[in-house]
Order: C-alpha cells, then sequence, then structure tokens
C-alpha cells in the first residue's frame, strides 16, 4: 500500500513528493557496515578517497538507480558517519544520511529544527567534493559562514579535503585561498560581490571567483525565495547622496487625514487637495508642473508616514540600518533605492550617505542559478516548494524526524482589538513563567519587542529581549533561552543558527527538569504574513522529541488582517472578549495566503524582467571574458583599422599593442553596459503608464530593450574603434579619457516597498475603480 501511495505521489508531483526509499535503503545497508568500521584503526582519509573517486562515480547520483546493489553508496555513508563520529563526536543519525542522500540527488531537504542541518549540509559537501566538484555552501550572514567552516573542519580534514570561508572582511587574497578550498562556506551577498568585481577586472590575475560548479544553500527557502529578488550592486564614483532636509521638516508638518491619507494596504500615500495647498505655499510653486519637486516631497512623505523607526530601520552609529523583516534583523549592507534612502535619512536629520552610478548589478536568483548543480536545506521549504520547482526547477525532500515531534500546538487566540490582545498576552507569561516553564516569545518588530519587554518588566518579571539592535549576544541569549524560569523576547527566530536545549544547556537533570514543566513554551504576537514565519518559531520546541507547545495570539486589528483582509473584519467576540467563531481562523489564513500571493506575483513580475536582462548580462560577459583571456580585442581593431594598428606596432611593439587594445575594449564595454542598465531603469520605472494604454508592460519592456541592447553592442565597436584610431600608447590612457572609478564599493538594494511612481499611480486608479464598483 506504501509502493502505491508513493508512485500516487510521484506521478502527481506534488510538493514534498521525492521518493525516500531509495535513500532510507542505502542507509539501512550502511548501518550493516557501520560496526566493521568502527573496529578499524584507520579509514580516513585514503578509504574516503576510493570511496570518492570509484565508487560515487563523476556523474550524479540518479534516484532511479539508487538500490540495493550499489555498495559503493552504502559504504560512503558508512565511511562519512564514522569520521563524524570520531572528528566531531557526533553520529549522524539515519535520517541525517537520507538528508545527505537527497541534497546529493540535487533537492531540497526539509529537515525540523534541531535534527543538525549543518551537518548534514557538510556531509552532502565532502560527498560533491569527493566527486571532484568545488562546492560552495551558501549561508545568510557571515557568522554562520565562519562558525559552520570552522566547526565542520575537523570532519572535511578526516576526509581529507580542505575548506575555507569568506567574511565581509576578508582581503583579496584570503578570498583567493578560501576559493581554491574543497569546500568553501560564504554569505550570499559576498558570493555576489565577489562575482560583480571580478566583472570589472581587466587582468586575469587579478579575478578572485572560480567557475560555479556546486552552491548548498542554508536557509534556502529564505535565500532562494524571500531574497532572491534582491539586487546586489557594484557602485563606483561614489558621492555624497542628495538629502533633502527642508522637504523632510515639510513633511513633518502635516498631518494624516487632513493634509494626506493613507490606503488601505498601507503602502499608498497621497496629498489632499488641502496638503497640495500647503506645499505649494511653503515651496513657493506649482507642484504638479514640476516633476522633480513632485518627486522629492513623494519621497519625503513616504518616508515620513509608511516608513517606521524600530519597524522597518533601527538608527545606530549615526547612520540608517534597515531591517530584515523576515529575519528580525539589521539587513547588512541593504539600503533602499537613493532617492528613498536620502529621505529617510533626512527624515532623521542624519548626513546623507554615499552614493553613485551603478555599475553592475546582480539579483540573489540569478547568482544562485549560475551554479550548474544546486541542492539546499531548511526547515520549512514545503510551502514553497513551487516556487523552488518554478524559479530553479528544485523539488523538495521532505525528511522526517529522528524522533517523532510531540509538541503541542495550540489553535490561535483572537481578539477583537490589540489592546485586548496584548492584555491577554501578558498574563499567559506570567501564568507560563510562574511555573517555571520556559516562555519564548516572538514578536514581529523590535518596537513591539521593547513595549511588551517594558510591560513585562511592570508586572516584576524579567525578560531579555532579542532583536536587531542588540543582535550580538544571539547566540548567548538563544543558547540560555530553554533555561527554568526564562523569558526571552525575541524578534523573527529563523537563521538564528543555535539550538534551544531544554534546560539551558547540557546538564541532563535540568534539561529532564524543564522537561517535566511541559518544556519550552512558544508565544507568537501575531501571525506573520508566510506561514513558514510562523512554522519557524513554532520549531524552536519540540527539538529532537522534547516536550513544547506553541500558540499565536492575533487581533483584528493586527497589520495582516488590516493590509489583506480590508473587506472583510471577524466575527464578534464572546463575553470575555475573544473571539471563539471557527470563521475567524479561516479568515486569518485566507490573509496569510493572500499575502504570500502578493509576494509570489512580486518574485514573478521581477524575474519576468530580469530574465531578459540576464541573457543580455549572459551574452556580454562572454564577450568579455574572450577579451579578457585572448586577443580577441586585438584582433578586432587589426580587421577594423588595419593601418593604424601596423602603425602602433612598429612604435611600441605587438604585446603593447595587444594589451592596449584589451583595456581600450573592455572600458568602452563597460562603460556602454553601465549606460544600458540605466537605460533600462529608466525604461523599466515608466514602462507601466503603457498599461492605461491597454498594452502589456512586460512585452513594451522587452520590445524595447533588444534592440537597445544591439545599438549598445555597435556603440561598444564604434567607441572602441574610435580610441584605438586616436590613442598614444606612449602615455598612460586613463589620462585619455578611459579612467575608471577611482572607487567602487556594493552593497544590496531592498525593493522600494511602495514600487515605482507608475505603480503607486495605477495603484491608485485600480482602488478607485474598486470603490466605484461598490
Amino acid at each position: 500500500m506504501a509502493r502505491v501511495t508513493g508512485w500516487i505521489r510521484r506521478l502527481l508531483d506534488k510538493p514534498g513528493s521525492v521518493d525516500l526509499a531509495p535513500f532510507q535503503r542505502i542507509v539501512a545497508e550502511a548501518g550493516e557496515l557501520e560496526a566493521g568500521l568502527r573496529d578499524r584503526t584507520e579509514i580516513m582519509p585514503s578509504d574516503a578517497d576510493r570511496i570518492g573517486a570509484d565508487r560515487i562515480g563523476a556523474d550524479r547520483i540518479g534516484a532511479d538507480r539508487i538500490g540495493a546493489d550499489r555498495i559503493g553508496s552504502a559504504e560512503f555513508c558508512a565511511v562519512v558517519r564514522e569520521a563524524a563520529r570520531r572528528a566531531l563526536g557526533e553520529r549522524p543519525f539515519d535520517v541525517q544520511l537520507a538528508g545527505m542522500l537527497a541534497m546529493l540527488d540535487g533537492h531540497v531537504v526539509q529537515m525540523a529544527t534541531g535534527e543538525g542541518k549543518t551537518l548534514v549540509g557538510a556531509l552532502t559537501a565532502a560527498g560533491f567534493a569527493l566527486r571532484g566538484r568545488r562546492v560552495h555552501v551558501v549561508s545568510v550572514n557571515d557568522y554562520l559562514a565562519r562558525r559552520d567552516a570552522e566547526w565542520m573542519a575537523p570532519l572535511y580534514g578526516a576526509l581529507g579535503l580542505t575548506v575555507g570561508w569568506i567574511a565581509e572582511s576578508s582581503t583579496p587574497e584570503e578570498r583567493r585561498a578560501a576559493y581554491v578550498s574543497d569546500v568553501t562556506y560564504a554569505a550570499v551577498s559576498e558570493l555576489g560581490f565577489d562575482v560583480l568585481r571580478d566583472r570589472m577586472c581587466t587582468d586575469p590575475a587579478d579575478l578572485v571567483v572560480p567557475a560555479p560548479q556546486v552552491a548548498i544553500v542554508d536557509e534556502a527557502d529564505s535565500v532562494l525565495v524571500d531574497e532572491a529578488r534582491v539586487p546586489l550592486v557594484l557602485a563606483g564614483s561614489a558621492d555624497q547622496g542628495v538629502a533633502l532636509p527642508e522637504m523632510a521638516a515639510l513633511v513633518r508638518r502635516l498631518s494624516r487625514g487632513y493634509h494626506y491619507t493613507i490606503d488601505e494596504e498601507g503602502r499608498n500615500v497621497f496629498l489632499t487637495p488641502k496638503g497640495t495647498d500647503t506645499v505649494e505655499k511653503a515651496l513657493g510653486v506649482d507642484l504638479y508642473a514640476d516633476p522633480g519637486v513632485v518627486t522629492q516631497v513623494n519621497l519625503a512623505l513616504h518616508a515620513h508616514a509608511l516608513l517606521t523607526r524600530d519597524v522597518d530601520y533601527i538608527v545606530r552609529d549615526g547612520r540608517v540600518h534597515l531591517i530584515n523583516a523576515s529575519r528580525g534583523r539589521v539587513a547588512m549592507l541593504q539600503r533602499w533605492p537613493d532617492g528613498l534612502q536620502a529621505a529617510v535619512e533626512a527624515k532623521e536629520m542624519l548626513a546623507a550617505s554615499e552614493t553613485g552610478e551603478i555599475l553592475d548589478s546582480l539579483t540573489i536568483q540569478s547568482l544562485i542559478r549560475r551554479y550548474p548543480e544546486i541542492c539546499g536545506m531548511t526547515g520549512t521549504a514545503l510551502a514553497v516548494a513551487d516556487q523552488l520547482r518554478e524559479f530553479y526547477d528544485l523539488r523538495v525532500a521532505v525528511i522526517p524526524p529522528n524522533k517523532p515531534c510531540v509538541r503541542v500546538d495550540e489553535p490561535d487566540r483572537i481578539f477583537a482589538t490589540a489592546e485586548d490582545k496584548e492584555q491577554a498576552l501578558l498574563e499567559e507569561i506570567a501564568e507560563r513563567h510562574a511555573t517555571g516553564r520556559p516562555v519564548l516569545v516572538g514578536t514581529l518588530d523590535i518596537a513591539e519587542s521593547e513595549r511588551l519587554a517594558e510591560a513585562l518588566r511592570a508586572k516584576g518579571l524579567d525578560p531579555v529581549v532579542l532583536n536587531a539592535k542588540n543582535d550580538a549576544r544571539e547566540a548567548e541569549v538563544v543558547a540560555r533561552a530553554g533555561a527554568r524560569g526564562a523569558i526571552t523576547v525575541s524578534t523573527q527566530m529563523a537563521g538564528r543558527g543555535t539550538d534551544i536545549r531544554l534546560g539551558g544547556g547540557r546538564a541532563e537533570e535540568r534539561e529532564r527538569e524543564v522537561a517535566a514543566l511541559g518544556g519550552l513554551y512558544v508565544i507568537g504576537t501575531g501571525r506573520h504574513e508566510s506561514s513558514r514565519l510562523d512554522d519557524q518559531l513554532r520549531g524552536r520546541a519540540g527539538r529532537q522529541g522534547d516536550p513544547g507547545g506553541s500558540v499565536f495570539f492575533v487581533s483584528g486589528q493586527d497589520t495582516l488582517l488590516t493590509a489583506y483582509l480590508a473587506d472583510e473584519s471577524l466575527p464578534a467576540t464572546d463575553a470575555d472578549g475573544v473571539v471563539r467563531d471557527r470563521h475567524a481562523a479561516y479568515l486569518i489564513s485566507h490573509a496569510q495566503r493572500v499575502a504570500e500571493g502578493v509576494n509570489l506575483e512580486i518574485h514573478r513580475n521581477t524575474w519576468r524582467y530580469t530574465r531578459l536582462l540576464e541573457r543580455q548580462r549572459g551574452e556580454l560577459m562572454e564577450r568579455r571574458d574572450k577579451v579578457l583571456h585572448g586577443d580577441t580585442a586585438a584582433r578586432a581593431m587589426l580587421a577594423a583599422c588595419p593601418e593604424r594598428y601596423r602603425e602602433l606596432t612598429e612604435a611600441v611593439g605587438a604585446d603593447a599593442v595587444q594589451r592596449a587594445a584589451r583595456q581600450i575594449v573592455l572600458f568602452h564595454l563597460d562603460r556602454c553596459w553601465t549606460e544600458h542598465l540605466g537605460f533600462l531603469s529608466d525604461l523599466r520605472e515608466g514602462i507601466h503608464l503603457r498599461a492605461l494604454g491597454r498594452l502589456n508592460p512586460l512585452d513594451e519592456f522587452n520590445k524595447e530593450s533588444v534592440p537597445a541592447y544591439r545599438a549598445m553592442l555597435d556603440e561598444i565597436e564604434r567607441r572602441s574603434i574610435e580610441t584605438f584610431e586616436k590613442a598614444d600608447l606612449t602615455r598612460d590612457l586613463d589620462e585619455q579619457g578611459l579612467r575608471r572609478p577611482s572607487a567602487t564599493w556594493t552593497y544590496l538594494v531592498q525593493d522600494n516597498p511602495f514600487g515605482s511612481e507608475w505603480d503607486r499611480i495605477l495603484s491608485r486608479v485600480a482602488g478607485a475603480l474598486k470603490r466605484r464598483k461598490r
């Protein structure tokens, strides 16, 4: 029966339908070999090398070819299990080996929190490396990249492999050394920045990143879905940004409801006629006769009315730091588009940060898709299985826990108002704390975490707060969250990278004591826009068969409901202020599905616009590589202007002419590409207006992008020939108009949370039509 069910599931190819049976058979066979390996004094690295070279083979393990006759694979599992036991003191569970095999087969594995994904990733990396592949383990931040590389280093050493890691502070020499290793750990942003910097190199010796082969993505749903559309940017000729202090001061005096209004979704803000009059009088202009002034006013108004300190960003060390909504911590190196960034800085009365011309950019999705082989791991892949298949052709393998999960997930407690919810929340925390049971409270933003902590202190309790303002203590705070009597108030728990052990440590007596109290109790102060974030919070309790519990408190005034359920309201409350009608739970789930649908459509739309650009970039970079590594440029100049070429060769020699031709073509190729990116950015900003004329904006974008690209190729050739004809090769080419940016810098651009200007116009038109239909 189980076999028939598995066949049907594979036929339908539903999310999580990867058949684990072949992997489980291999693991079972490996178990029979374990005792024999333990008796041997030396199994590494010679055995691992032999298995890697002779038994695993150079091609991918296909699920349909893993069977009882593949003794090599079973032997490999047995060897790496014994290597981990000896090198790390950790014997991988059967489910961890199954997860490793699923990843070696090119899948994303879903494994619950506490199941040991870090070790699974290392075993997988070792398997690919022993096949002769170069492996990049993609992490969400520098801290986890370094921690995991150092933690797993003994395992790699035991298997005869080398490991390195890259951080933001790594020098070019340190980066090259790390990339030479068999396995390299790095934050996804650092990998992207290295790729972008390499694209501007004019000497092959300066290149850092080797050709991509295998990417193992940790927190795969976060990296591949949540952050997929985030552009990584290389900028040059940095200048101070343009701050708008007078605009910030002006909008600060405006009143909501009188001078401006905010739409139901909280994504758009509009001046009222009275607001328009007030702004025009203050500035002495006809507002809508000057598009530049309108843009400045709108940016200042968006920063003032729609972006909230300690929710969307924090101010630290005189700078604005964005908050990553899916992780609840500072979004390192991220900024909004320059105009909005400057508006927020002006709002906070800070000096404007540097800005500059974008030399090149790359989305995280495009970065990962460079790798011929991709796999990953996370605790919550199933909810985005369709997106992983759509955007990366990846399937999800759901790995069962080593021990059954006994956590008790209670139904949501639903209230009409935020005030009623918070009062009940405080009472619940106090009641649980009185028994000694550890409580972990997950909040939606920094401001809420601090407000709740103050309210708890007012009741005589002593919570520990973990948010973006104090995330330096992250590992310490999370590790102690399971101690008896602990109250931990934290923003989003995803990707914290630290286990919460009952008792707050390794003492078995304390662990048993907390287990007897019911284990860790997780309380969510509201539903997130993504159900995955809810699941990640719940998953902090009940690790490895531990007891635990979870519950979410929700109110009809929560942002999720006001933004995505504007046309409906929750059923009436009972006498105690609690909503118990079953329809309320349905409405909350519906609002969450709407939010997830909106974010998916944004992802799809971004990818639609990016796809053509990536094809153009790929073609252009192939040309660039040929110029960089060979004599393509010299041959092109010889064919275009043979007399000038011979004249220069006689004057300075063939090698000097070839080097100069390379530098000239590379300069104009890079310069024209930068201009092309600027053109496409401007084109996309205004393309949505075509929809008002019943034209498809994407079709219109592609229709103009293709000829612009062809014209760019012609322009590269024209400028190169013109420069080559005039160049004096006895002088520095920099002095002859080929000067590159004196400095470059990298950052990530968080999407403008309010869309482009035309997105907002169309949203307003759609909203007006919707209201008229009512």
